[in-house]
């Protein structure tokens, strides 16, 4: 395993793996027996940074969500897992009321936060969050409110690192320059959909027709490249078996000209190494000129494997040329 530090201050780094292990349907779709197997094979592998949301998966069954935390919080009692173990939750996407529809969530109200960040807690078994995301954003409230109260929560030590997920590029910057200004704790993470392949920006998104504010575009790439002490976390870096799965189209995110060339520039490099197309995006990823934390997810063992197997690929100088030039 690889690892690289996260977080922008001294008194709050963490070393984490370079490979993160997503949450997300464990204990809704993924049982606990087979969600167990997996959180214990990728930590003896030697992975340290898991990821669930308090809204997890709350659209499976019609609940509030909460069932991913719980079922981490039991993991962690039963193998007696403490801090060598990074989990990141999030919080503003918990729907109201028990349902399936993304319309009516809890937002980013500074009592909410509060509150939610507190239930979170209760459910993983830690009197502090390790990592702590505002999982979309909130207009209706003032967002110096919002860098307050997750201001507040590190002030007070109930969460370790901020993080920002599925925000607009302006009020990513925002949130950082009212922080700045007012002398608070920022983020350090941030975590919004990559892959290899390229999406197009004029999809409308579920929350706006403008388009999906959770794709890392072209800007945020620039201001990462400008704030290197920021972490990117990559969400869905595989496209849900898109890369090598027949039955799993892309979709129109990656319908336009420059998918067929870089497919070709990935299948290539695919024949040169013999490695699977999952494991050259993920490799490519990690090592890249801007590094990225992919975010996996796994519902078997023999799944998480291939993903673990992607860490050690090395890709050549050559290989990273003909991927990074393709479009």
């Amino acid at each position: 395993m690889k690892y690289r530090e996260i977080g922008t201050e001294p008194q709050h780094r963490r070393k984490v793996s370079a490979l993160a292990l997503g949450a997300m349907l464990f204990g809704t779709v993924v049982e606990e027996e087979r969600a167990f197997a997996v959180l214990d094979r990728y930590v003896a592998a030697g992975g340290t940074f898991l990821d669930t949301a308090n809204n997890y998966a709350f659209w499976i069954n019609g609940t509030q969500g909460g069932e991913s935390e719980a079922l981490l919080g039991r993991w962690r009692r039963s193998r007696g897992i403490t801090d060598e173990v990074v989990i990141a939750t999030k919080l503003a996407g918990r729907p109201k009321k028990p349902g399936r529809d993304f319309f009516n969530l809890e937002g980013l109200a500074p009592q909410v936060i509060r509150e939610s960040s507190a239930r979170s807690r209760e459910l993983l078994g830690v009197e502090k969050l390790d990592l702590l995301y505002a999982h979309g954003d909130d207009m209706t409230v003032p967002q110096r409110d919002v860098v307050e109260a997750f201001a507040g929560l590190v002030r007070d030590g109930t969460v370790d690192m901020i993080g920002v997920s599925n925000h607009w590029s302006w009020r990513l910057e925002r949130w950082r320059a009212t922080a700045e200004a007012a002398n608070l704790p920022s983020y350090s993470v941030i975590q919004y959909h990559h892959t290899y392949l390229r999406a197009r920006g004029d999809v409308p998104g579920r929350r706006s027709k403008d388009g999906d504010q959770g794709l890392f575009s072209a800007e945020l790439i620039t201001y990462l490249r400008d704030r290197p002490e920021l972490t990117l976390v990559a969400y869905t870096p595989l496209l849900s078996g898109a890369y090598v799965r027949e039955d799993r189209p892309l979709g129109e995110l990656h319908d336009h000209a420059g998918t067929k060339a870089r497919l070709r520039a990935l299948h290539e490099v695919v024949r040169q190494t013999g490695a699977t197309a999952n494991q050259v995006v993920l490799s490519w990823m990690i090592g890249g000129d801007l590094p990225v934390i992919p975010l996996v997810g796994a519902s078997s063992v023999e799944q998480l494997d291939e993903s673990l197997e992607a860490v050690d690929l090395e890709l050549t100088a050559d290989q990273r040329a003909l991927l990074d030039a393709a479009h």
